[in-house]
Parts: C-alpha cells; sequence; structure tokens
C-alpha cells in the first residue's frame, strides 16, 4: 500500500494499493463522466490492460476508505524520470478532492525512489480542469509534448504539496 496521509474533502483516507485478485473487478468498472470521455478511456479496464500487456505501466487502485474509486498507473522512462497515467476517479466519487490526494500521494512515493530524477504526465491542452490541478500539486509544463497532450514536471526535489 502507498499511503502519504491524505484525506478527501469528505474526510476519507486515500490510499493506493496493487490491482490484485480481489480488487481487480472494481478497478476495471471505475467510470469517467461523459464529458471527460475525450481525455480519458471510458473504462479502467483499458489501463489495466495496457499495464498487463504492455510492460511499462503497472496500475494502482485508488481507494477512498475501504472502497474502490479509482485507477492510476504509474513507469520509469530511460531517463529514470517516473510518470503518472491513466488517472480515473469514479464519476459518482468525482468532486470530493479523491483525485488530487491519489496523484499527490503517488507523486511523493515515485519522487522518494531511488535514481528518480522528475515525475512527470501528461494532459490533452484542452482539458483545462487536469492544467489546474496539476499546477496545483506544482506540476510545471516543460514545453514538451507526448502523443499531443502537455508534458508537465514536477522535479523531485519540489516535492507535492496538495
Amino acid at each position: 500500500m502507498i499511503d502519504s496521509n491524505r484525506r478527501d474533502r469528505t474526510g476519507r483516507h486515500v490510499t493506493l494499493r496493487p490491482v490484485d485478485d480481489h480488487n481487480w473487478r472494481a478497478v476495471a468498472d471505475v467510470v469517467p463522466r461523459d464529458d471527460q470521455r475525450a481525455w480519458v478511456y471510458p473504462m479502467a479496464a483499458r489501463y489495466l490492460l495496457l499495464s498487463e500487456r504492455g510492460g511499462v505501466w503497472t496500475s494502482l487502485a485508488v481507494y477512498a476508505g475501504d472502497a474502490v474509486v479509482g485507477h492510476v498507473m504509474w513507469g520509469v522512462d530511460d531517463d529514470g524520470s517516473r510518470w503518472i497515467g491513466g488517472v480515473v476517479v469514479d464519476a459518482t466519487e468525482q468532486g470530493h478532492g479523491v483525485g488530487e490526494a491519489a496523484v499527490a500521494t503517488l507523486a511523493t512515493w515515485l519522487a522518494a525512489q531511488p535514481g528518480c530524477r522528475a515525475v512527470r504526465l501528461s494532459y490533452h491542452p484542452d482539458n483545462a480542469a487536469a492544467a489546474t490541478l496539476w499546477t496545483r500539486l506544482g506540476f510545471l509544463p516543460t514545453g514538451a509534448t507526448e502523443d499531443d497532450e502537455v508534458v508537465a514536471e514536477l522535479p523531485v526535489d519540489h516535492g507535492v504539496d496538495g
């Protein structure tokens, strides 16, 4: 379990846990709001398959209290930087700060890993809500793009305040 002792705005303890035989179905069933489907896959099951078959990503279940409420994944780039991807909070759970707590928790954990130079993520330039959230957490655009998305970076010496 990855735990930085963060809570969502309703007071639930947000943790990240490995996807396993007990929770994978709940993670697979996580769906974003309809208006977010231009930027994320319509079900977290796609991200689970990328982790299982792609060899790059590691999926994690996002828990609020004892309930699976989302998905996030991470990977390591050739230069030692860590990447965060596949951030999906179930539509019914949005608006409570779960996504912010999950990304802050993962970014803090990744930044502490040996050899980590930076923590990066990318987002679609039209996704203003994501840009605002990532900036609030200390991620800054690098000027680079990845698959037509803005790359943002959190230097490891910065930490996450979120």
